[in-house]
């Protein structure tokens, strides 16, 4: 029963309405992320696929230099030095833009490599047939890469979910500050609190895997 004492102390209405409010500001942060990055991560996959003369190479530089840089290193360099040239961002604006730069980079290497994994000769068939280049890659190529992304890039989004967490360090109030805030007030709150913001995450997560494994199995 000591054990247990914990749990039913802290897990009160206001405790978890105040959980809920900060996993809501994860989520929200974690949506506009993905579908930032989604569109983002899409143009400059498609660019570099398209191979167009130093605008592929300059993405292709930009590209690794993100996806080889930590995400926490990005999201310090949105919040705190930014402002020092200028460009000032609230906490929720920083971290959505750290992760739409980190994510954009990991999804346009998705994008490309699902077009990559088109034969080429269906380029050709398209092309032979009397369409150009960009009615080919609309019509013939994209509908076929997209199949082929779908289960990485929902892998990719989940651990944008999971990375949220990272902007506890700018004070971003979302599931895990609004825990510490609460385990702060005494210590043998933290295992509760920790157990239910992994519940939490544990839920989401679990069903977009869930939903990455059935579309994985219609491509087989």
């Amino acid at each position: 029963m000591d054990f247990l004492a914990p749990f039913i102390e802290v897990y009160t209405t206001d405790h978890l309405r105040f959980l809920l409010e900060g996993f809501w500001v994860t989520l929200k942060v974690a949506a506009i992320s993905i579908v930032l990055s989604f569109i983002i991560g899409g143009i400059v996959g498609t660019l570099r696929y398209a191979k167009i003369p130093v605008v592929s190479q300059l993405f292709a530089v930009i590209v690794e230099t993100i996806r080889n840089l930590p995400l926490l290193l990005i999201i310090f360099f949105t919040y705190f030095a930014l402002p020092e040239i200028g460009i000032e961002m609230e906490i929720t604006a920083a971290a959505i833009a750290a992760l739409t730069v980190f994510e954009s980079a990991m999804i346009s290497e998705i994008i490309r490599s699902g077009l990559n994994s088109i034969e080429k000769g269906q380029i050709e068939a398209g092309r032979a047939s009397g369409l150009n280049y960009i009615q080919t890659l609309h019509y013939i190529i994209m509908p076929q890469a997209l199949r082929r992304m779908v289960p990485p890039l929902v892998s990719q989004f989940i651990s944008l979910l999971k990375d949220t967490s990272l902007a506890v360090v700018i004070a971003l109030p979302d599931v895990l500050h609004n825990g510490q805030i609460i385990y702060a007030q005494k210590g043998s709150y933290v295992v509760p609190i920790l157990v239910i913001v992994s519940f939490m995450y544990f839920i989401v997560n679990y069903a977009l895997s869930m939903i990455a494994r059935r579309l994985e199995l219609k491509q087989i």
